[in-house]
């Protein structure tokens, strides 16, 4: 994928954080930029989980695992980027319609390029 496929894919990850931030309660993002760096934030905390524990607990999917991982990814990254805050439930809800979201509107990102999709 060409690097421009790459900030598309995060531009549109940035949308759909903010269109969360207005559906669930709990959950807020301060702005565009705001939602950007999230995502940023949330693929790299999700690549980090990923190369430790397995692909078992990918945070955009996988079961109850991957669900609960993709609520605390999304939990933490309010401690990295400026302007986003994210209540427990919020975190949970918003992995929710994040995992909603993602069965119309498949969004990944420059860190699942290049992934097999072998388990």
């Amino acid at each position: 994928m060409s690097f421009l496929g790459h900030v598309v894919r995060f531009i549109i990850a940035a949308i759909v954080l903010m269109v969360v931030s207005w559906i669930v309660p709990g959950f807020a993002v301060g702005g565009f930029w705001s939602a950007l760096m999230l995502a940023l934030v949330i693929a790299l905390l999700g690549w980090i989980v990923e190369g430790i524990f397995g692909k078992r607990v990918n945070p955009f999917g996988r079961g109850i695992v991957g669900f609960i991982v993709s609520a605390l990814v999304i939990w933490l990254g309010q401690y990295v980027v400026d302007h986003v805050h994210v209540s427990l439930l919020g975190a949970i809800l918003a992995a929710l319609v994040i995992g909603i979201i993602d069965l119309f509107i498949p969004v990944s990102t420059p860190f699942d390029a290049g992934r097999s999709s072998k388990s």
